[in-house]
Order: C-alpha cells, then sequence, then structure tokens
C-alpha cells in the first residue's frame, strides 16, 4: 500500500529512497509546520523496516506542530534512523530571534523506531545531544535512542529554555537530561541515567529511576512498577509486506519495556479490518462501518463532526494518524463510546466548536454503569494520546471536554486544555473568559478508572471532578485559568476559587502519585484560591508528592483541604513549590 492510500498528508519512506530526498520531504514539512500552532495541516510519516541515514550522511529530522514521525517495524530496532529527530526551542520574538522556549511545543508524535545519534554537521552544542524540547501534547513511545545523550530541553537556542511537560513511555535511552523541564512523565521505559528535575518529574515501571527518597530536594516520584498500562496501538509491516495493526493487551504491574525481549504481549488486526476514513468522508459513513464491525483508521485532517461517532462493540480500535483533529460542530459530541470493554482510542485530538457542546468524549452513558456490568478489569476501555481543545485555533465551547460514566477505564497521557491563547481575535482575557466555555475538564463517575498521565489546564471551574471510587492517577499537572476577571467569577458557595483536583466528598479511596497545581491570575493577579486539591478525609485516600507553585501572579492559599502554605506571588516565592509530601500527612 503507498502513502495516498492512506490520504493525501502520510508519506511513507523507503529505505532505498536518497537519504537527500528523504530529508528534503522532512525540511519541507518542518518549515511549513514549525510555527503553524493554530493551523488545520495534519501530517504523518512513516518509514518501512531499514536503515536511514548513513555515518557520513545522517537523516535528520526536525519535528513540528501536527506532525508524526513513526516507524513501520514489528519492533522498534527494525527501523534505523542514523541521525537524529528532534524538537528545538520556538522563538516568539522580534521575528523569530529572542524570547525562545519550548513552553508551546504541543502537538507531535515520535514512535517506534530506533535512534543512532549522528550530528554530524552540527555545532558543538547541538551535537551534544538529541534535543527534544516540548511541552504538552507529545508523546514519545517505543523508541531507543543510542549514542548520545536526550535533552529534553533545548540549551543551544538563545534562553530563557522553559519547557512544560511531557511524556515517555515504552522505551529505552542513555542519560536522558531534564533540565527546565517542569513536570515529565516517563513509564514503563528503560533508561540509564536521569539529569535534572524542576518540581514534578514522575516515574512507573521505569528500570534506571532516580530515587524518591530526597524528595522534594530531589523532586521525584518513583513507583517501581505501573500498576495498569496498555501500550498504544501501532501500524506495522509483517513479513509478506502487509499492513497490521498490532494491539496491545493490558498489564498490571510491569516493569521496563514491552519489546525488548520479544513482541509486545497483545492481538494482532489486519488492516483490512479498518475503515480508512479521510476528513471528507461522512460521519453517517463512519459510523455505518463501525456499525458493520469495523474499526477506524483517522488519517491525518480535520474533521467536522456534527452528529457524534458511535463506538458501541467492545475491542473497537480507533487509531489516528498525524493528529487527526474531531471539531465539534452545532453543539454535537463528537465521540461517544458505550459501556463496553476493550475500546481503545488513540492518537486523536478533539476540539471544541462555537457552540456549546455539553461533553466532548464521553465514555459509557452517564449513569449506566449502575446495571448490569458490561466491563472487564483485565480489559479497560483505554485512552492513549488523546487530546482536547476548548478554544485555540477558533472560539470553542464545551460545559465537559471528558466525561467517563464506565468502570474499569484506563486513560494513557491525555492534555485537557482551555486554551490561555490563540488567534480567536480577542481584546483581551476577559472577553476570553466569556466566550471560551470550558466548566471542566475532567469528570470521572466511573469506578476503577486510572490516569497515567493526566493534563488539565485552564478550566473555569473544577479543572477534574473525581467521582467515582477506588481511582488511581500517576501524575497530575494542572494550571488553573489566567483569565478571571474578578474573585466573583473565581468564587463558589463561600470558597474562594476551584481546586485544580477535586475528589467528592462521599468518595472513600483514591490515589494520587505526584501532583501539581499552578497558578498564574494574569487577568487579575488579586485573585485568591482556597485549595490546589480537595479531597475528602477518609482512610483509603492518599495522596502521595503534591505540591502548588506561582507563576508570578494570583495565589493558591494551601496545597489541600487547608493544609501547607500558600503559593504566593511575593519576592522569593515565584517559581518555588509548596510541597506536601503525604496526605494526610504522616
Amino acid at each position: 500500500m503507498e502513502g495516498r492510500d492512506l490520504g493525501p498528508h502520510v508519506t511513507i519512506f523507503d529505505p532505498g529512497m536518497p537519504v537527500s530526498h528523504i530529508q528534503a520531504v522532512l525540511d519541507a514539512t518542518y518549515a511549513r509546520q514549525v510555527n503553524n500552532e493554530m493551523g488545520t495541516e495534519r501530517y504523518a510519516y512513516f518509514f518501512r523496516p531499514g536503515v536511514y541515514g548513513t555515518d557520513t550522511q545522517p537523516l535528520q529530522i526536525k519535528v513540528g506542530y501536527y506532525t508524526e514521525i513513526a516507524g513501520l517495524g514489528a519492533s522498534p530496532e527494525d527501523v534505523v534512523i542514523n541521525g537524529k529527530v528532534e524538537v528545538y526551542n520556538r522563538c516568539l520574538g522580534e521575528n523569530g530571534t529572542s524570547n525562545c522556549l519550548a513552553l508551546v511545543n504541543f502537538w507531535r508524535t515520535l514512535s517506534n523506531l530506533t535512534v543512532n545519534i549522528n550530528a554530524r554537521g552540527q555545532d558543538g552544542c547541538r551535537a551534544s545531544a538529541n534535543f527534544w524540547a516540548v511541552s504538552q501534547a507529545v508523546s514519545v513511545r517505543r523508541v531507543a535512542i543510542n549514542g548520545g545523550n536526550l535533552s529534553l530541553m533545548d540549551y543551544c537556542t538563545a534562553g530563557p529554555q522553559y519547557a512544560s511537560g511531557g511524556f515517555l513511555a515504552d522505551s529505552r535511552a542513555q542519560t536522558v537530561i531534564n533540565g527546565s523541564q517542569q513536570q515529565w512523565l516517563t513509564r514503563n521505559s528503560n533508561i540509564g541515567a536521569w539529569s535534572n528535575g524542576v518540581w514534578n518529574q514522575v516515574f512507573a515501571g521505569v528500570i534506571g529511576a532516580p530515587s524518591e527518597a530526597k524528595f522534594p530536594t530531589e523532586p521525584y516520584t518513583t513507583l517501581d512498577t505501573t500498576p495498569l498500562s496498555r501500550e498504544k496501538p501501532f501500524l506495522y509491516l509483517d513479513a509478506q509486506g502487509r499492513y497490521q495493526v498490532r494491539v496491545p493487551s493490558a498489564q498490571t504491574n510491569t516493569r521496563g519495556t514491552s519489546w525488548e525481549n520479544g513482541i509486545t504481549p497483545g492481538r494482532t488486526v489486519p488492516l483490512s479490518e479498518f475503515f480508512i476514513a479521510r476528513p471528507s468522508d461522512s460521519i453517517q459513513v463512519i459510523n455505518a462501518q463501525l456499525a458493520r464491525g469495523r474499526n477506524l483508521l483517522l488519517t491525518p485532517g480535520v474533521y467536522n463532526v456534527a452528529q457524534s461517532i458511535l463506538v458501541k462493540r467492545a475491542d473497537t480500535v480507533i487509531l489516528g494518524m498525524g493528529h487527526a483533529t474531531l471539531t465539534a460542530m452545532n453543539g454535537s459530541t463528537p465521540l461517544q463510546v458505550a459501556d463496553v470493554p476493550g475500546v481503545i482510542i488513540a492518537g486523536v485530538t478533539i476540539d471544541a466548536g462555537s457552540m456549546l457542546s455539553p461533553v466532548l468524549l464521553q465514555v459509557g452513558k452517564k449513569n449506566g454503569n449502575k446495571g448490569a456490568k458490561k466491563n472487564d478489569p483485565a480489559n479497560p476501555t483505554t485512552l492513549s494520546d488523546v487530546y482536547f481543545r476548548v478554544g485555540g485555533p477558533h472560539v470553542g465551547k464545551a460545559a465537559t471536554s471528558l466525561e467517563i460514566n464506565s468502570d474499569n477505564v484506563l486513560i494513557d497521557h491525555t492534555w485537557v486544555w482551555r486554551a490561555d491563547h490563540g488567534i480567536e481575535g480577542f481584546s483581551g482575557d476577559t472577553e476570553r473568559w466569556n466566550t471560551n466555555i470550558g466548566r471542566n475538564g475532567v469528570i470521572i463517575n466511573g469506578d476503577n478508572v486510572t490516569a497515567t498521565g493526566l493534563f488539565v489546564e485552564h478550566f473555569q471551574e473544577y479543572n477534574t471532578i473525581w467521582n467515582g471510587e477506588n481511582g488511581l492517577t500517576v501524575l497530575y499537572q494542572n494550571e488553573l485559568p489566567y483569565d478571571p476577571p474578578t474573585q466573583d467569577d473565581w468564587s463558589h458557595d463561600g470558597v474562594l476559587g476551584w481546586a485544580g483536583y477535586k475528589v467528592a466528598d462521599h468518595v472513600q479511596t483514591h490515589q494520587l502519585y505526584g501532583g501539581g497545581v499552578y497558578v498564574f491570575n494574569q487577568n487579575n493577579p488579586s485573585i485568591r484560591t482556597e485549595n490546589g486539591f480537595e479531597v475528602p478525609a477518609a482512610p483509603g485516600i492518599r495522596l502521595h508528592h503534591i505540591m502548588t507553585v506561582n507563576l508570578s501572579a494570583g495565589t493558591i492559599n494551601h496545597v489541600v483541604n487547608g493544609l501547607g502554605e500558600a503559593a504566593t506571588s511575593e519576592p522569593g516565592h515565584i517559581g518555588v513549590p509548596v510541597y506536601l509530601r503525604d496526605y494526610p500527612v504522616r
């Protein structure tokens, strides 16, 4: 199958192609996408098994917005890039010469290949590492980095070099330089060494992870194993050259990569069992294909969704390529998943539209999980690299972005974002507050829901509400909204503000490992929030390594339930976290 059969913005490279040709194609896309933060273009580049680049002519790839780089091997070692795959700081000021940082380096993907670092032709600083200077909605999965350092910050471009969060899973690397990354989750990987940390660095099932014994002097949270994990499905070519999708199975209490000792456990689904959708396809056609029992492959592009895509069959796989984006139209809920086990949604971005949607992705009907159970703890419905936006490229309105009503669901890396900036043409933050409506980011009503990498930001009430029992979060990152106009706009029931993470008062069991709530009330620096976290005082509630921090405006009075000092903008306090090792305090 040629790339054109997977959509006009999918390109498949062969190791017999000249390196200069591959380099030119990728350079041209990078030039289009390096500053295209709010654009509609989407691209996926796949590499057939083989070796790309040579010692004297390395393939040095730079990855811009809405770009996916992936190998087509059954193992990451089947595709070898002699060269680099990199993301640098983006310079936002003075025609791209100043204000250089990685804080808005969002929406890009790297997976299923090996990088043998070759910096030939680069200067001494650039040659010192493979740079991956990113923030939210960026994942690295099933990647091996050999022959040098992996740096999660760009210390070569004119400073400052801030970066704000990311996700590394099922990968192998030597020395990882964290540097200025404010928060990061590394899951089920194998690393040689880890250097530095800023506020909130979390490791789960990572061979070589740093110890958490010196927390908070060293801001590490380390779980020896990952309680529940499921690797993201991936496209590959089998020995006969046929396209297959490997669908990994769920695992409990695992450590290290899924592939270094043989094929990743799971099942193989021929691509012929997928409907290959393009943005021009109607939702009626997509739903008809799903109703026939087919899976769904979303090729790169923006899909206008005026009625829900309905996923009713257990074990259905919906796999997006190149950050395929579903945009709500006419107040729709773009994606609804029935209360059935084993559904996998992966690599999909969901945008609110200009009319208010009740929810953007609903998993299970509300109260639907109170009857006969239709879920399987060993086969959880799983969301992998599923991202949400309310505002940014256009006006957005959604009461809730992600609502989970089913039991036994796994969220493996999501960024749920009510935009703090964009190209909507607002005159200021107050207009943004009154126009881009997003009350709650995530509401979890189901029991036994696990989240590994839950990033939720800027919503107008509780960013995350956890109503279900036996919830578990491994890394939670939150920024409160920048734009409340007044304290009255940011208060409820006599309480100042809304906590960034709320566990409902009736919940008896809940665990959180590594959580941070940040404040930057730039629209009105006098605004206060009473607590970063609010949870019940029940014996089964356990929070481990939580913090708040002030980014220069506003105040969070306490970390959790009236405990912990205030995160203020007073001199000496900006950017200095307020930590609690455990709640309840031990």
